[in-house]
């Protein structure tokens, strides 16, 4: 293909992308506020409408959007038919029946299952073809799913870190909740999600602000801050908050780091509620530094988050799933690799997975 057949190719899908956003965003105003709820202004990260990073000032507006995405077109990034990654089989009728080993399944992107104590957990389930508003424009699936959502075993915890299209996708958690005893999980979701999630008919949705802790028999599931910033369509932007996770049983702590930039939260986390048996930390989506930084951990940065939250080991998400920055998709397990390298920690502190590979966690 030309490079400028390419180029305009992704100028209309992208074009298109956003005029689908913007339709859809104008029919939901009429029915839905996106106000977000329980308003705070005495609390550093709520503002009087929505909410900010307390440990950052600097916002990119859209014109800096812009910029990126018309400095994009010139990049020679390569397509989603340039990779081929190795796809692991995993067990799925062990998986179900599995009530006392702990165990970690990589399904892609942000999309971690969780075995802990008998509790399923599913962190940003997303096993869509594309992140996007509409099917049929926005960035496509590169790899399928590790798991089909029919081959999951019953998921008793569902946790959003924030309402991008790649973190929240509307169809699986619709497909969640209408699976077979999908009405019993329990959806943990950051301030002003709670509305979204009734509005597509989930009414099971748990809204927590930083630092909330939810007990639920014997798991307490955390919210914790990050990095980051949400907007679900072009009027919503911080209406809904963002949040890591941690989720804790007796013998076991957890940190989902979900989308974030690095800033003094993992520190925090490590401080209050670590050392942590296992670290889910983000290392994709850091390019071009210049507008990433501030909202995405490159894999160095991973590396530093895992040793300021105390991780015992941590695994590799966000990445080569998605083309949504600038980076090759198999940048980031190379630059971690290095990192890991450059720190002196083991190779089995932190992990990298193949898509659907499943870990039994010790």
């Amino acid at each position: 293909m030309q490079k400028s057949t390419k180029h305009h190719i992704v100028l209309n899908d992208y074009l298109l992308l956003v005029c689908a956003a913007i339709t859809i965003s104008i029919f939901s105003m009429s029915t839905l506020s996106c106000a977000a709820q329980s308003i705070n202004p005495d609390k550093p990260h709520h503002t009087n409408n929505g909410f900010r990073n307390p440990d950052l000032n600097e916002d990119h507006g859209f014109f800096k959007f812009l910029r990126w995405r018309w400095e994009r077109l010139w990049k020679n990034i390569p397509s989603a038919d340039s990779y081929d990654f190795p796809m692991a089989k995993n067990d799925p009728e062990f998986l179900r029946a599995n009530h006392t080993i702990k165990t970690l399944t990589w399904i892609g992107h942000a999309t971690m299952l969780l075995q802990i104590d008998g509790v399923n957990i599913l962190t940003d389930p997303h096993f869509s073809e594309r992140s996007s508003p509409v099917q049929w424009a926005g960035p496509k699936r590169v790899v399928r799913p590790g798991m089909s959502i029919h081959d999951l075993p019953p998921i008793h915890i569902v946790v959003i870190s924030h309402d991008h299209y790649d973190s929240l996708d509307k169809q699986s958690i619709l497909n969640l909740y209408h699976r077979e005893d999908g009405k019993n999980t329990r959806f943990f979701v950051p301030l002003g999600m709670k509305k979204w999630f009734e509005s597509i008919g989930v009414p099971s949705a748990i809204e927590m602000d930083w630092w909330d802790i939810y007990q639920m028999d014997s798991l307490k599931i955390i919210a914790t801050p990050m990095q980051h910033w949400g907007k679900r369509s072009p009027f919503s932007r911080n209406q809904h908050l963002w949040a890591s996770w941690i989720v804790m049983s007796k013998e076991f702590r957890l940190y989902f780091g979900g989308d974030t930039g690095y800033s003094p939260h993992f520190q925090e986390a490590g401080v209050k509620f670590g050392p942590f048996d296992l670290a889910l930390l983000p290392i994709g989506a850091y390019e071009p530094r210049w507008f990433m930084k501030n909202h995405h951990i490159n894999p160095e940065e991973a590396v530093q988050a895992h040793m300021d939250l105390k991780s015992k080991k941590s695994i590799a998400m966000h990445w080569g799933t998605f083309i949504l920055t600038d980076e090759p998709l198999d940048e980031p397990p190379r630059r971690l690799k290095a990192a890991i390298k450059n720190e002196e920690l083991s190779d089995e502190e932190f992990l990298v997975l193949q898509h659907g590979e499943t870990i039994v966690l010790e």
